[in-house]
């Protein structure tokens, strides 16, 4: 079972030089993720004059969250296996893939990054983001349910093409399918809650814009999300004991 392989770590875990590199590789990785992807929004209402969202931008928001994620888990998974997400922290955690002490040092060094990023844009822009909010006529319970199925398909897709031990030369694929999960969650879930499946995406906008509404969502959402992912696919496809088939087979 999945809960005997959790583990908390040992307190000076969090001073060794590999965490600590590993929770730069989040800042950097998370820095660059939110900076692309809220820049994009910022630029979208800038061209539109702040006009309504419509078709085309969230179309352009899904493109540039799947591009800049699949670079940042790119450029992190050698160090720190790209997380860039709170929520596939805690679903590697609940899995037994990473202890609770250098899970908390990714989920510091992540929401650091995406606060550093949304000060930059402020900055180089002149511009807040208003941080995500849920559409009229969506309700709270909703958009958590929306949230949960979302990002339960991110951490779900994390498992089976980075986590798995039976991965094979289908690893080399897992940024670009992570980016594109998540380009087409975006696509399904914008209209409706923003499709944040991330609760650094979801903190560094809300903490720089000081707008908190229904913040709750966009952590309790994918958290349970992930970390039901992390327990599904660990305790059915990797506890389990499985025959692969053969690439014949495929």
């Amino acid at each position: 079972m999945p809960i005997r392989n959790i583990a908390v770590g040992h307190p000076n875990e969090a001073t060794q030089p590999d965490a600590l590199k590993a929770a730069l590789a989040e800042f950097i990785s998370t820095l660059i993720f939110v900076f692309a992807g809220e820049g994009s929004g910022l630029a979208f209402s800038k061209l539109t004059a702040g006009g309504a969202a419509n078709p085309a931008g969230l179309i352009a928001a899904a493109i540039a969250h799947g591009f800049a994620l699949f670079v940042a888990v790119s450029v992190g998974a050698n160090i720190s296996g790209g997380h860039v997400n709170p929520a596939v922290t805690f679903g590697a955690f609940v899995g037994g893939n990473i202890t609770l002490l250098r899970g908390i040092l990714y989920w510091i060094a992540q929401l650091l990054g995406s606060t550093a990023a949304c000060l930059l844009l402020k900055f180089s822009t002149g511009m807040t983001s208003g941080g995500f909010a849920l559409s009229a006529g969506v309700g709270v319970w909703n958009a958590l349910v929306f949230e949960i199925a979302m990002t339960f398909g991110l951490v779900y897709t994390v498992y089976a093409t980075a986590v798995d031990p039976k991965k094979g030369s289908i690893g080399t694929i897992a940024p670009i399918a992570i980016g594109f999960i998540v380009g087409a969650n975006i696509l399904a879930g914008g209209a409706f809650t923003g499709a944040s499946m991330n609760p650094a995406v979801s903190f560094g906008p809300a903490l720089i814009s000081w707008s908190w509404e229904n913040q709750w969502v966009y952590w309790a959402g994918p958290l349970i999300g992930g970390g039901l992912a992390g327990l599904v696919y660990e305790l059915f496809f990797i506890n389990s004991s499985h025959e692969q088939l053969p690439t014949t087979d495929y």
